[in-house]
């Protein structure tokens, strides 16, 4: 195994590390006002972000909602409507994918068929004119990176799904990219597989010190790997933060009900004081919780995740001051954790309860049961919009 040997320097734009005898540089990235549109449709719309360098950046959202638009514009295989692009200092935004220094992995890995492993880890150093005697040596360390030694001579068909995707993750390492972007590179695997190559993605990433920017739609795969998460939404940006801001601190509607699966309350702001606020909701009484934008008499939201919910028997006296009556409307057994649908008796919403399996199971409710649901204070995030 090839370890990185040391951090050369470190600035604001620029991470350079010495892995084996070659030096790796990691780049910010900055987008300035980007957008792409195709005719009427707008795939993006002035997103303006700063990807620290050596950072693994998610960028996470739903279909359609601009993810792989953003990486195909970053790598230069789509033509930007209105914006910039820069890698440190340098504007990139007309620059050819070839002259950008940054390296693609594709959904599809786009392995050549008819070409060995060694030739296409090989390929982009080849078609940037470096010499076969040159080539070798830095085939060789990739291989071995990847842990894929002693397959050079093999073909893709004869390698397994998780095999072919570091295969292709060598040949991108191979050029020495200062951003590295991919499409959805776990896709295509088994579960398992999945989780085992997410950790050896983030390793090659803190190993060679670089800049990783990849196109997920997968909650927990973003979570697990990300400095950085950017959520988008319809072609705009709806929050960036560590996976822990995004998870415990949404930003607006769409991000507390797209992560964490938030329960939404919707009422009408009756007090402020500071960044305590009083909300009403109809049928369900007055939520109190922190937060910030709030004006009193606008309608607006209140969020509690689903982990956070409290059931108890309707005649427990020190259940949660949040809540009321539910019924039990449909148990969902997931393995660790166990999903629980409720509908609540006083408004007739729909909320859902999540709980480690153990600890449902020692609850000993049942479908179609009344239980009392409940929630603290502390739990209740104000959602301004």
């Amino acid at each position: 195994m090839i370890e990185a040997t040391a951090i050369i320097t470190r600035t604001s734009t620029t991470i350079a590390m010495t892995v084996g005898t070659t030096t790796t540089t990691g780049q910010t990235v900055q987008l300035r006002s980007l957008t792409k549109h195709y005719g009427a449709v707008i795939a993006l719309e002035n997103l303006t972000l700063d990807i620290p360098a050596g950072t693994y950046c998610c960028l996470l959202g739903p279909s359609g909602c601009g993810k792989t638009t953003t990486l195909q514009l970053l790598a230069g295989h789509t033509p930007i409507t209105t914006g910039d692009i820069y890698l440190g200092d340098q504007r990139i935004t007309h620059l050819s994918p070839q002259a950008r220094n940054t390296a693609m992995v594709f959904q599809d890995y786009a392995l050549f068929p008819h070409k060995t492993v060694a030739e296409n880890v090989g390929f982009g150093l080849k078609m940037r004119g470096v010499k076969p005697r040159d080539r070798a040596p830095v085939v060789q360390e990739m291989l071995a990176l990847v842990e894929m030694g002693g397959l050079g001579d093999r073909t893709p068909a004869q390698l397994s799904g998780g095999q072919r995707q570091r295969i292709a993750l060598a040949r991108a390492l191979a050029t020495r990219p200062q951003v590295l972007l991919l499409d959805e590179p776990l896709s295509a695997l088994d579960e398992s597989l999945r989780v085992k190559t997410r950790r050896e993605l983030r390793r090659l990433q803190q190993q060679f010190g670089l800049t990783f920017i990849q196109v997920t739609h997968a909650q927990d795969e973003a979570f697990a790997l990300a400095d950085q998460i950017v959520l988008l939404n319809q072609g705009r940006l709806e929050q960036v933060g560590t996976p822990h801001e995004i998870y415990h601190h949404p930003a607006s509607r769409f991000v507390a009900e797209f992560v964490g699966e938030h329960n939404l309350f919707a009422g009408q702001v009756t007090r402020v004081q500071g960044t305590a606020i009083e909300f009403e909701v109809v049928k369900l009484g007055v939520l109190h919780s922190q937060g910030q934008g709030a004006q009193q008499g606008t309608a607006a939201v209140v969020a509690v995740r689903s982990d956070r919910l409290h059931l108890s028997n309707p005649e427990t006296s020190d259940a949660p001051r949040y809540g009321g009556l539910a019924q039990i409307t449909a148990i969902e057994f997931t393995g660790y954790i166990t999903r629980v649908n409720l509908k609540l008796v006083a408004n007739h919403q729909d909320i859902l309860y999540k709980t480690q399996t153990d600890h449902w199971q020692s609850l000993d409710y049942a479908e179609g049961q009344t239980v009392q649901v409940g929630w603290f204070a502390a739990d209740c995030q104000f959602l301004a919009h």
